[in-house]
């Protein structure tokens, strides 16, 4: 038996692995996303946001 098997293995997993942290960075950058406009429709804003001006 040649190497091919084993070789074609390792980049199989290969691909799988980063396919699949690619899905994980995607999936978990849109819930942090749903969590920030949560947070921004409640009334919490983000500290690098420009504050808004207050009339009194």
């Amino acid at each position: 038996m040649n190497h091919t098997f084993y070789i074609a293995m390792s980049y199989g997993i290969t691909a799988v692995t980063v396919l699949c942290l690619i899905a994980w960075t995607w999936l978990d950058g849109r819930a942090r996303r749903r969590e920030l406009a949560g947070l921004e429709a409640s009334g919490i804003r983000r500290r690098s946001a420009k504050p808004t001006e207050v009339s009194q």
